[in-house]
């Protein structure tokens, strides 16, 4: 239940800031999350970006406004965020289909986004398997990658040789925790760094980065089907079914993904609401 308050917390953030300044940082904190971790939590939970979410309900208040009172459409346009006309008037056009001056005459439906609200939903259809792990501390060896957080897009250039990369560090694998393991960490100013790794009693060569996990408690399911759709589909509903229903909270750690011979498996630090 906790995971949906916090969710619906930052949307009402978003709601009351429609007209003014609207932060990740901010909105990532009434979440009591990281800005890289709500925007990706974001996106899966609700199926669209966070600046998508905010630019449709903008667009949605500005048709209401033009509608309903006698506005220039310039002061339409910068309160909802805009420094141009024309831009205001492209975007408007894209969602709604007509102009931000036809919107004023015509009587055409509005095209509305509602405001998002977060709720349990009991299925009661597909049950979440899942196994919980308590675990020592570890040390992660591997390839590392600073990835600057401009824009919502994730797109680590590790990706590129994935397959180079894990080969490369499965040659310091010597722990019963198989790999090759993926995790993230968001730094102070935003960035994240990205890691590909094994878990390891090896010394870090100086061409490698470690990282150490500390002792904690994991929910781990596993990811079954055509990659990366069930794996993205395991992570939304870990947020959406079973975090609601559960009795644990997302703990202070990183999340990882775990790739074995047999299978992929999302490891979630948790401990007790």
């Amino acid at each position: 239940m906790d995971v949906l308050n916090q969710f619906n917390r930052a949307i009402d953030y978003i709601e009351d800031n429609l007209d003014g300044q609207i932060n990740i940082e901010e909105a990532a904190k009434k979440a009591y999350s990281s800005p890289h971790h709500f925007k990706r939590m974001f996106s899966l939970v609700t199926g669209v970006t966070f600046s998508e979410y905010v630019r449709r309900r903008r667009l949605t208040l500005a048709a209401f406004a033009l509608r309903a009172d006698d506005v220039k459409v310039l002061d339409v346009a910068i309160r909802y965020g805009y420094d141009s006309p024309d831009a205001f008037t492209r975007a408007f056009h894209a969602m709604h289909g007509i102009t931000p001056r036809e919107m004023k005459t015509t009587e055409k439906p509005i095209k509305a986004y509602s405001k998002l609200s977060f709720d349990i939903k009991i299925k009661g259809v597909e049950e979440m398997n899942y196994r919980l792990v308590e675990k020592d501390a570890f040390r992660v060896v591997g390839e590392k990658e600073t990835v600057e957080m401009k824009d919502e897009t994730f797109d680590p250039q590790l990706w590129g040789r994935l397959e180079e990369v894990e080969e490369r560090v499965r040659s310091y694998d010597n722990t019963p925790f198989e790999g090759p393991i993926h995790l993230s960490v968001t730094k102070e100013d935003g960035d994240v760094d990205y890691y590909i790794g094994s878990a390891t009693t090896h010394k870090t060569p100086d061409n490698l980065a470690e990282i150490h996990i500390p002792a904690n408690t994991w929910a781990v399911f596993h990811a079954e089907g055509p990659m990366p759709e069930s794996l993205l589909d395991t992570w939304s509903r870990v947020y959406t079914d079973w975090f609601p229903t559960s009795t644990f909270e997302l703990a202070k750690a990183p999340e990882m993904v775990r790739s074995t011979a047999a299978h992929t498996e999302i490891w979630i630090p948790v401990k007790q609401a």
